[in-house]
C-alpha cells in the first residue's frame, strides 16, 4: 500500500495543474480589483502597508516591512508618505526605543472605502452567477482557505 507521501504521476500532474491555475487566477483577480484602488489617491504599496495596519493592528517599522516582504529602507519611504498624508501615525511602544505605526481614523476610512470598491466590483461580477455556481464557488473558497492555512502552517515550521 502506498503511503500518503507517495503520489501517482497522474495525481501529481493534476495537483501541479490546479496549483498553476489557482496561482494565475489569484494574480488576475487581484490585478482586476486593484484597478479600483486608483480612486483611493495613494499608490498600491502604500495601500497595502495601510491594510496591514488597519486589519493587523499596530506594528513596528520592521514588522511592517516583514509583513509586506520589503526591506526596512523601502518601508521607511512608504511610511513617510502615509504619515505625510495623515493616514498613519507613530506611537510609543512599551520599549521606549521602539516606535509603533498605527493607522489613523483617516487612514482606516480610506482603506475601508477602497475595500468597499473592490468588493462591489467583485460582487457585481458574482451577481451573474446562478445559485448552483455560487454554491460551488463558496465550497471552493473553503478549500482555498484550507490550502492557505496549510501553507501558512508549513511556513512556520521552517
Amino acid at each position: 500500500m502506498a503511503s500518503k507521501k507517495q503520489i501517482s504521476a497522474s495525481r501529481s500532474a493534476e495537483i501541479l495543474t490546479t496549483a498553476t491555475n489557482l496561482h494565475s487566477l489569484a494574480i488576475h483577480l487581484l490585478r482586476t480589483v486593484r484597478a479600483r484602488d486608483r480612486a483611493s489617491g495613494i499608490g498600491p504599496a502604500q495601500l497595502s502597508a495601510l491594510s496591514v495596519l488597519v486589519f493587523g493592528g499596530q506594528r513596528s517599522l520592521g514588522e511592517l516591512a516583514n509583513a509586506e516582504q520589503v526591506r526596512p529602507p523601502t518601508m521607511s519611504r512608504i511610511v513617510a508618505g502615509l504619515k505625510r498624508t495623515g493616514l498613519v501615525r507613530q506611537i510609543p511602544a512599551a520599549d521606549k526605543r521602539t516606535l509603533l505605526l498605527a493607522a489613523t481614523a483617516k487612514g482606516t476610512k480610506l482603506l475601508r472605502r477602497a475595500q468597499k470598491r473592490r468588493i462591489a466590483m467583485l460582487a457585481k461580477a458574482l451577481a451573474a452567477m446562478n445559485q448552483r455556481e455560487m454554491y460551488t464557488l463558496n465550497n471552493a473558497n473553503q478549500l482555498v482557505r484550507r490550502a492557505i492555512s496549510r501553507m501558512q502552517h508549513d511556513g512556520k515550521e521552517r
